[in-house]
This record gives structure tokens, sequence and C-alpha cells, in this order.
């Protein structure tokens, strides 16, 4: 049975507890705790006094002496099963998700699988990407199908089935948490970064035609804030929260909110037809033949965040308010190569007589 938990109070953080207002501490795993989001909820939940393992394939973790350290691969029940041994935990979070081999809903669900009787609850990372396309979906909304041809969105969508199938049967405690693109201090992907690197170095920044698909962010912070939420409440069992910004903005948008915390009064944005650019090689993942950041230049899914408001007094940070402690993060510690502009370069050249620039105002 799960403990009084930390935070029970909707509107109360956990670091925030203190003195008589604590109550017992829980023992918490993190599955992929040593990067971004997962790096910033074990600080968070050792700051809450929890006691904190994190299961990832290293052996070492930057935490020092104060985290348990569980080596398997998430993908492998059995080494997950021998890395977790006995101990039984008072919640479960699985961040971790191989996006060199996929995780499949298969290994999610015998991941879960050694949890069932032992845990009080089980958090799920999943995606917006998970309803698979469209617009303003609610939680109860179909997600995307078995053959649904991108296979992160597949094994979203697949895992979440699974994991609730699991509560039905068994009362499984279940939680799956759907965030957009997410945002802030430390982010491993080259986003933000991409395009501050261009704007500071006064380049052109192309933007694929007209910038008018739609983007939703949540800032990491705001994330994990409700992540620590749902472990502190009850009626969060078997229940599926969007977490993201209210508002959606363009592409066109984002440069410019981009451009702004960056200084760039007047940036130079480049239209180039989205088409023209992938029959030039232009790629959305990986490190080369990148065009407007890694995996940023996506079909849009939206969601509606109405549920965690109204379940959990969710109340995302100020998207100008994370993008500037995103950027003074940025200019502190630089995590990524020199960036190469050559595959811009060449398609500004190739397409010199198709693009166009875009007013900024």
């Amino acid at each position: 049975m799960l403990p009084v938990a930390p935070g029970s109070h909707p509107k109360t953080k956990l670091s925030q507890l203190k003195g008589k207002d604590s109550v017992q501490p829980m023992r918490i795993l993190v599955i992929g705790g040593t990067l971004f989001i997962g790096k910033l909820l074990v600080s968070e939940l050792l700051k809450a006094g929890h006691e904190v393992y994190v299961l990832h394939r290293k052996a070492e973790h930057p935490f020092g002496k104060r985290v348990h350290n569980l080596v398997a691969d998430r993908n492998d029940a059995g080494s997950v099963k021998q890395a977790i041994g006995s101990v039984r935990f008072d919640a479960v979070y699985d961040l971790a998700y191989d996006w060199d081999r996929g995780t499949t809903a298969a290994q999610v669900e015998g991941t879960a699988h050694l949890f069932e009787g032992r845990v009080g609850r089980y958090v799920f990372m999943s995606s917006v990407a998970a309803y698979g396309d469209g617009l303003n979906h609610h939680e109860g909304d179909a997600l995307a199908p078995d053959d649904h041809p991108n296979p992160y969105t597949r094994n979203k969508a697949m895992s979440e089935r699974a994991l609730f199938r699991m509560n039905q049967r068994s009362g499984f405690p279940i939680v799956t948490l759907r965030p957009p693109f997410v945002y802030g201090p430390g982010n491993p992907f080259y986003r933000e970064a991409f395009f501050w690197d261009r704007f500071r170095a006064n380049r052109p920044v192309i933007l694929p035609s007209e910038g008018h698909r739609l983007m939703q962010f949540v800032y990491v912070k705001d994330f994990v804030e409700l992540a620590l939420k749902v472990i502190g409440q009850r009626n969060t069992v078997a229940h599926a929260f969007n977490v993201a910004n209210a508002r959606a903005v363009t592409q066109h948008e984002l440069l410019l909110e981009l451009s702004r915390v960056a200084g760039a009064k007047e940036p130079q944005l480049i239209v180039i037809p989205r088409e023209l650019i992938h029959r030039a090689g232009g790629q959305t993942m990986g490190n080369s033949r990148l065009y407007f950041g890694q995996y940023y230049d996506m079909p849009a899914i939206t969601e509606i965040i109405t549920k965690a408001q109204r379940m959990l007094a969710f109340k995302p940070t100020e998207f100008t308010t994370g993008l500037k402690d995103t950027f003074r993060a940025y200019l502190k510690e630089r995590n990524f190569a020199p960036p190469d502009y050559a595959f811009e370069d060449a398609l500004l050249t190739k397409f010199s007589h198709d693009r166009k620039s875009v007013r900024t105002a």
C-alpha cells in the first residue's frame, strides 16, 4: 500500500516540505535517471529526503553516494530483474527510451511485470506522439494504432495500452504522462541551442514552408513538478495526463521567441519549401543534414491540459520565462559540438531563387 506521500497537497512542491510537514521518506527507483528529465527528477527527490535508486546501463552515475546505482539494460527484463533483486519500491519512474534500438511495448510491459505487487505507483513517461496525429487531444482520445508507421509513436501508444491492461487485470498502479517537446537546461537534443548558435553567429535561419506548423512545449521543471505530484495523490492511479504549456506556437513564433531571448533583434529567417529541403537530403534526426534542430520539424500534434490543471493544479511556466532560464544555462555550458553549417549553406545556395525572407515583426 502506498504510504502517506509527500506533496499530497497539489500546490505543494516536494522540495518545499520541511520540519513538521515532512513524512516518512519513500524508496523510489528512476529508470533512466542520468540525463535531462531524469537528472532533475533525481535531484528533486533527493531534496525531498527520499531514498533514490537509478537504473541505467553504466557502472557509475553523477549523483554520488546518496543514490543507489542499479546497472541493467531496460530493454532486457532479465537484467532488470537481476539488478532490482528483492527490493520493493514506493514508486518507480520509467523514463528511459532507447533511441538507437527503440523500446517496444513488450519490453516496457516485461519490466513493469517485475514490479507487480511490489510498487505503490508506477509512472511511465509517454509522449504527445502517442496520439499519432491531430490537434487539441484530450486524454480520453484514441491513441495511435499498432501499425502506425512511426516506430516511436507506435511504441509509446502500444506501451500505454499494455500498462493500462495490466491495471485492468491486476490493479497495477500505473500513471502515464504525455509531454510534447520538453525544453530547458541540459537538453541533450540539439534544439534550442541549434538556433541560438546561428543567431549569435548572425547567420540566416531556415524556416521550412513558411513556419506554419504548430509546436507545443513544456518546461522541464514543470514536467518534473507534475511527475512528483502524481506519486503524492491517491486519485492519479489509472490516469494519463497531458503535460504541456496551454498554448501551442507556430514554428515562426518559436524562432521569434528564441531570437528575442538571444538578443537577436532582427533575425534573418529564410523560407525554403519543406519538400525541397527533404529532396536535398535534409534530416530531422541524427547529427548531420539538420535544418531545423533535432526531431523538431515534425507534423503537428497538440493537446489540452485541463485535466492536469483540474486534478493537479498544474500551472506551466510562461514560455518566455522558461526560455530565458534555458538561454542562461546555454551561455554557461555548451554541450554540443561546434556547428557545421555546410548543409545549410548548400541549401541556401541551391534554392536561392525559390527562397524568401520573412518579416520578423
